[in-house]
């Protein structure tokens, strides 16, 4: 079945109860068992089952589920947020005097969550990932890791997402992708030889910004027999569900990050029309890029989708549209500050992957606190101003920002 057909169908393929087509949500935190072995069996792993609400619900199981559909994967622990995700993924499988390699071209809080696991310990190396060569370059004998983000935010540098799974596969890495920005729809990791694929559940794949949550999905193309990480209590079935339980146990467990059943139940129901928001919203950005880079007040425009983007040709091959996030620098005539109160219909707001159009001031806000050397070396000028597009009618999208930038 296509994309679409599958996430719709997803859940009540389940034998949901009551011939529901939406898993219920399922609020109770305590799950009962008559039988005491059996409760025992399940906390040990030797069989399935609910334990306790911070750790498993059937609610978050069945989004689980249909994360791991969307991505191609084996398995998906869902978390409270993305960077719940990020962080206690890292932490279940890394450790003090191990070593990663990162993009530098990075979201801010990954960025600053990076920095505080070097003060842990753990060594992070930043490269420009745009070549897979400055991977190479910066691998050690305690490289561990390598973490990349499809398209980065908010200057849409594209990373060498192929060559570098080759040098991870090469060299026994583990590729840690972030998929936040293209959707499983428009792209999947796995292609490239992603192990691990995070993505924040609160942008596009729930997509109407009314709940948090991230999610991990696990491939089943690395040997994790090969860590040395691994608890001995979770090597348990096949190799690839160690890290799962790994996951789950070391991560969500011990963190108690976890997504709760209301948030999965607004993201469930969200991502049934990913594929048809994603379509608008690409068709949009396109629009409104190209729109921009024609007028005499923008200085420049940063977009996947443009002919002038540096890896506009990786775009155009890897994913099928170029996704909905775009900046601009403005003319030094124009502060930001007045071209974004001048707007109307586009709202000054942090997110990303709404269905209404948002801008934000970069430098200003979510990389205020990187400063200015780090936003120098990141290519973030104080008038980038970057762009969530949206799906309402692209016309009045073009009128509003044309009123504001006169």
């Amino acid at each position: 079945m296509g994309f679409i057909s599958k996430i719709l169908h997803s859940n009540r393929r389940g034998k949901i109860e009551h011939g529901s087509i939406h898993k219920p949500v399922h609020n109770a935190v305590s799950f009962g068992y008559e039988d005491a072995k059996e409760l025992a069996l399940v906390f040990q792993g030797e069989k399935s089952g609910y334990s306790y609400g911070r750790q498993v619900n059937p609610t978050v199981s069945a989004l689980q589920e249909k994360i791991t559909l969307m991505e191609g994967g084996h398995a998906s622990v869902a978390f409270g947020s993305g960077m719940a995700a990020i962080g206690s993924t890292i932490f279940s499988i890394l450790q003090s005097g191990d070593h990663l390699v990162s993009s530098s071209f990075l979201f801010g809080n990954t960025n600053s969550l990076f920095q505080s696991f070097a003060a842990q310990g753990i060594e992070v190396s930043f490269v420009d990932a745009t070549s897979a060569s400055n991977v190479l370059n910066a691998l050690q004998e305690n490289t561990k890791l390598v973490f990349v983000e499809t398209i980065a935010n908010p200057r849409t540098q594209i990373s060498d997402l192929e060559a570098i799974g080759e040098i991870c596969d090469a060299h026994g890495l583990i590729y840690f992708v972030d998929n936040t920005l293209t959707t499983p729809y428009l792209y999947k990791p796995k292609t490239a030889g992603a192990n691990l694929v995070i993505n924040s559940l609160t942008k596009y794949i729930g997509g109407h910004a009314n709940a948090l949550g991230g999610c991990v999905t696990v491939m089943d193309n690395f040997d994790w027999s090969l860590s040395t990480r691994i608890h001995e209590s979770y090597k348990k079935g096949i190799v690839v569900d160690w890290v799962v339980q790994q996951i789950k146990k070391k991560g969500l467990r011990d963190f108690g990050a976890s997504l709760s059943p209301e948030a999965a139940q607004n993201i469930s129901v969200g991502s049934d029309t990913l594929a048809l928001r994603m379509d608008r919203i690409s068709e949009n950005a396109i629009e409104l890029a190209n729109f921009l880079a024609g007028h005499k007040m923008i200085k420049e425009v940063y977009y996947p989708g443009l002919p002038s983007h540096p890896q506009y040709d990786r775009a155009i091959k890897l994913f099928r549209a170029p996704s909905g996030i775009f900046s601009i620098e403005i003319s030094e005539e124009i502060d930001c500050f007045d071209f974004i109160n001048k707007l109307d219909l586009v709202i000054c707001a942090s997110n990303l992957g709404d269905t209404r159009t948002l801008c934000i001031p970069v430098a200003h806000s979510i990389y205020h606190e990187m400063g200015p050397e780090r936003r120098r070396q990141m290519g973030i000028a104080n008038s980038l101003v970057r762009f969530s597009t949206g799906i309402e009618e692209v016309e009045d999208l073009k009128s509003d920002l044309a009123q504001a930038l006169s």
